[in-house]
């Protein structure tokens, strides 16, 4: 049987990570190198690593901490490729084909795109032909709208209303060579307040390829919940994983003890 995969999610502002809170508010709580070699060491499955940024600066101003200031995202993923022992799944501003193949060369083993995808879905037929729909993660953003009891996608950082329904887009998404959705609960996002279940059972009946799912994280609860509620292929969190010392390997271990399907839970040196 297929294992699941225990996932954490870095957001980087402008060469550090933050914390987030329903796309608006962000907090600064260290550097990228640190942040990736702690999930290694502590038995990520996976890593997805994403550019939030909206102005082309990376420096982090901060000389006393020993690391490389960045000139660039593409330089932050070489550098973490270096002493990352996971699959690494990158995104943020992808608009052409030219910028996967330049996240690929620099240590990316798939391409997050969101925005783009619904702006231009050739583009993401052009980058599946050529790069393989296994290298294709499309992110969806979504919302409840409370008024018409329905989840809404939103664009361009969750500022823009998708044109698209949810269930228009996932059939649209499949059908253009997308290999896996990663979806976000924006309500739910750095909240604590535990996965939109609901949301990640409507999306995983609708879909055929794998669902990675990601926000309300707060406790080792929360993770034990969606995993007996839904089928999701990969449970997704940010905030959580940069709190608690172990905290990727702790979870691990509690999902193996409640007989959930993941890999071995393991500590290693890095």
């Amino acid at each position: 049987m297929k294992k699941r995969r225990l996932i954490p999610v870095i957001l980087i502002k402008n060469g550090w990570v933050v914390q987030s809170r329903n796309f608006l508010e962000f907090q600064k709580i260290g550097s990228p190198i640190t942040s990736v070699k702690r999930c290694s060491e502590w038995g990520s499955d996976e890593l997805i690593f994403l550019d939030i940024s909206r102005e082309s600066a990376y420096d982090l101003n901060r000389d006393d901490l020993n690391i490389k200031n960045p000139n660039s995202f593409y330089d932050i993923i070489n550098e973490i490729s270096k002493i990352c022992f996971m699959p690494i799944a990158v995104g943020g501003g992808v608009k052409n084909v030219q910028q996967i193949e330049r996240m690929l060369i620099n240590g990316a083993d798939k391409v997050v795109i969101n925005s783009e995808a619904q702006v231009n879905p050739s583009f993401i037929e052009e980058a599946a032909k050529k790069f393989g729909s296994q290298c294709i993660v499309n992110s969806i953003d979504v919302k409840f709208n409370l008024e018409k009891k329905e989840y809404e996608i939103y664009i361009e950082k969750g500022k823009i209303r998708s044109k698209y329904s949810l269930v228009e887009w996932l059939n649209i998404a499949q059908k253009i060579g997308v290999g896996e959705i990663f979806l976000n609960s924006i309500d739910r996002d750095g909240t604590g307040s535990g996965y939109d279940i609901d949301l990640i059972n409507f999306v995983e009946k609708k879909i055929r390829i794998p669902l990675i799912s990601c926000g309300g994280a707060g406790n080792f609860e929360h993770f034990l919940f969606v995993a007996s509620k839904t089928n999701t292929d990969g449970i997704a969190a940010a905030n959580f994983f940069q709190y608690l010392d172990q905290s990727i390997f702790i979870t691990k271990k509690k999902l193996l003890e409640n007989k959930h399907n993941f890999r071995k839970a393991e500590l290693m040196e890095i």
